[in-house]
């Protein structure tokens, strides 16, 4: 049976909205995404750490809840589990404020064995951080070995928008190793200057990672590949929470894989027909999560989900 592997920060997010506390979820980027794919039935490994106090435990407890592997979690004796405050604004989307005491031994853990045709994520900060880049770089290189899909989220902040000189080198490196990218319209502006689709998918994606999808909130979806050049629209929905969208449109894509048997070698010669299915999974997946406070998909959607598709 394939798997996904994911290796990312966990974090407490405490949902706020008219700055009054409204939900405390577990999530982290590529967290978000996995706890997804576990509710959804996937064989799921997340490489990540977490302090040994009681939000630790709520992180791996809801691990466990949902279907995720906790094999591979460093518990960290000093310091604290990260915490995040999410504002949500009018258009229910999140301004955050981070807390992180992190110890100075940072990811001390094994990792699960790579098969081909496994997916491996990686994304955000988490995936730059030359801190964790060693241990980054051995996945990386363990996955590209066993011929698995790498799949890249920069999920690019504009709190690190003033290291992006400093980090273009780390970033061009995930470029290289990744087959499918995925990011949205801000992580490309932070990263580069820029908000033109085709100018970021030309002159700094194409030539390292050809399969490359541009998320623009509620707006659009750009699909991008060595023959393919489509927009896909965003049909209009109640938002209650954009916290984990983007997330949960990678959760998507990856099932997506799963479903249709997408399997490494097969990578280079996808028609558009079995793009259309991915990017669709994906919306499918990040329209529900906008519809709670969870940063996954609820079990509403699971159930029915699997019986329509």
């Amino acid at each position: 049976m394939r798997k996904v592997i994911g290796i990312g920060e966990t974090i407490l997010d405490i949902i706020f909205q008219n700055e009054q506390p409204l939900a405390a979820v577990p999530g982290g980027s590529v967290f978000n995404g996995m706890i997804s794919l576990g509710r959804m039935g996937i064989d799921v490994c997340f490489i990540s750490e977490t302090g040994n106090d009681r939000v630790g435990e709520k992180t791996l407890e809801f691990m466990w809840e949902n279907q995720v592997s906790t094999a591979y979690m460093s518990v960290f004796p000093d310091g604290k589990s990260p915490v995040s405050l999410a504002f949500l604004d009018d258009s229910n989307n999140a301004d955050y404020v981070f807390y992180k005491d992190y110890p100075s031994q940072r990811l001390d853990v094994s990792f699960p064995k790579i098969e081909e045709d496994d997916i491996v994520v990686i994304g955000s900060y988490f995936a730059l951080n030359p801190v964790l880049r060693d241990k980054v770089l051995e996945l990386l290189e363990k996955a590209r070995a066993g011929k698995a899909i790498i799949y890249y989220d920069p999920n690019f902040r504009s709190s690190h928008k003033n290291e992006a000189i400093r980090l273009a080198s780390t970033i061009i490196e995930n470029l290289e190793y990744a087959d499918i990218v995925r990011g949205s319209v801000e992580d490309f502006f932070y990263m580069y200057g820029f908000h033109d689709i085709d100018e970021v998918y030309k002159d700094k994606i194409k030539f390292y990672c050809p399969d490359f999808i541009c998320t623009a909130g509620s707006e659009q979806i750009a699909l991008r590949t060595r023959t393919i050049s489509k927009n896909y629209p965003i049909e209009t929905i109640e938002t209650v929470s954009t916290i984990g969208a983007g997330d949960n449109f990678n959760a998507g894509l990856i099932y997506g894989l799963l479903k249709y048997g997408i399997r490494y070698r097969d990578l280079a010669n996808l028609n558009e027909g079995i793009w259309d299915k991915l990017v669709q999974c994906g919306k499918d997946f990040a329209a529900d999560v906008c519809k709670g406070y969870s940063n996954s998909v609820s079990p509403e959607f699971v159930a029915t989900y699997k019986e329509s598709r």
